[in-house]
């Protein structure tokens, strides 16, 4: 390898790293949006699913997830389990031996992707927060990055089936953010509502969230991070070509996440009367994944128009949901499911190597594998550990139950001695309940 090969090589593998730390800061980005848009009570659990998760998707991918998806045969169905054998065909062999690729080393690969996966279960945190058992949702996390995942990854980046076919999704809207949708509707329809959200006369209750500066900051830094999930997906930056593709794919995602912001900003006061905050961060987020599956091919503008489509569904989306009584407190899967149904079939518009057969192809194959797969994950661990706490510890708060702690504890109602070095508290017990949340019976 010359000197300006070996100069490209370190350039191309530098920007992958840092584009992978990006992706991996998108982690902080879904923790504060999340526990901005939950009950105080709330946030310590949810904080926590969102670390533990981050770090179970780290390790599986590497024992399992990573050799599933990238290691098997082009064009096939069935990923191989090569792993099972170890030596060459273990994952540590794999990220870490082998051949390096012609313009990066394969460690930069593994760590780019792996912060994908965790980013897919990311998605489903939000969708089932303040009512499912923390161990049960762990238990989950293992199975969808080591196995659910990476087999529909498989299919479309490993070079599988879907990939031969012509499937396109540049980023991840479908392979990434619909998956993690698909796990989280099927979690959601086994988990059932929260308590208070809907009444018996078909009422819907809105349950407000506990800190929305904070999940404006999530929303910024989700922003911020998608610079990294979309422009490291074009995977080099050492030639004319590759440098100019990159600016190209960074305007259009900043551009399509603006267009998302204007067009539900809009349509929340056309529909609502009001300017909806919680629409506007979901519009922002919603534009990001529209474009995922393809920000280079559009001109600016282009981006802005795809973004702002996806900022308009998200909205209807978001209530048609509410009115079906699927209970998704932070909106990721209208967000990232229905959203990211638009960014797949918005590709061939703009990319004339697209077809909308293989885009819906595509589309249907992912959502019915991560969906089955992850509802029969789901129906098991309901049948063995239970998967809901109860309404008592719904009503007392999952921070309480299942961390022992809370993440606002100064501005906490507590017992007569729950206070600061067990003085007194005013007041006594709480007998009043939250917005939206009846006492359990």
């Amino acid at each position: 390898m010359n000197e300006l090969a070996e100069l490209s090589y370190a350039l191309d593998t530098f920007y992958f790293l840092m584009c992978g730390v990006l992706v991996m800061w998108m982690a902080a980005g879904f923790s504060m949006l999340e526990a901005g848009l939950v009950r105080a009570k709330n946030t310590a659990e949810i904080l926590t699913k969102n670390i533990a998760l981050f770090a179970i998707a780290c390790t599986m991918y590497l024992l399992v997830g990573y050799y599933l998806m990238y290691s098997s045969s082009e064009g096939g169905l069935l990923p191989s389990l090569g792993f099972l054998i170890g030596g060459e065909n273990s994952v540590a062999a794999v990220t870490a031996g082998g051949e390096d690729a012609p313009y990066y080393s394969m460690r930069a690969d593994y760590f780019f992707q792996v912060v994908f996966v965790a980013t897919a279960m990311s998605i489903v945190s939000g969708a089932v927060a303040e009512r499912m058992k923390l161990w049960a949702f762990l238990a989950f996390a293992v199975v969808m990055t080591g196995f659910i995942y990476p087999v529909s990854g498989y299919w479309t980046w490993g070079e599988g089936w879907l990939d031969a076919m012509g499937f396109s999704d540049f980023a991840g809207s479908g392979i990434v953010h619909m998956a993690g949708a698909s796990a989280a509707l099927a979690g959601v329809l086994v988990l059932g509502a929260r308590k208070g959200k809907y009444g018996k006369d078909g009422s819907i209750h809105a349950i407000p969230g506990a800190n929305l500066p904070l999940a404006t900051l999530g929303t910024f830094i989700l922003w911020m991070g998608w610079f990294g999930f979309n422009g490291g997906s074009e995977l080099k930056v050492s030639d004319v070509d590759s440098a100019n593709n990159v600016a190209q794919v960074l305007v259009n995602t900043n551009a399509a996440a603006a267009g998302g912001v204007i067009a539900a900003l809009i349509l929340a006061k056309l529909w609502f009367r009001k300017a909806d905050l919680t629409m506007s961060l979901n519009g922002a987020l919603a534009g990001l994944v529209a474009i995922t599956a393809e920000p280079l091919a559009p001109t600016a503008l282009g981006a802005t128009l795809i973004g702002a489509v996806g900022g308009a569904i998200v909205v209807v989306s978001i209530v048609a949901l509410d009115k079906l009584r699927i209970d998704d407190p932070v909106g990721a899967i209208s967000v990232h499911g229905v959203v990211g149904l638009w960014g797949l079939l918005a590709v061939p518009l703009t990319n004339a190597d697209a077809t909308f057969g293989a885009q819906l192809i595509g589309a249907a194959a992912i959502f019915a594998w991560v969906f089955l797969a992850s509802l029969a994950v789901w129906l098991i661990l309901k049948a063995t550990m239970g998967v809901r706490v109860s309404a008592e510890e719904e009503y007392e708060g999952v921070d309480l139950t299942e961390c022992g702690m809370e993440a606002y504890p100064e501005f906490s109602i507590s017992k007569v001695y729950g206070g600061s070095g067990g003085r007194p508290q005013p007041g006594g017990y709480a007998t009043a309940a939250p917005i939206g949340q009846p006492r359990p019976e």
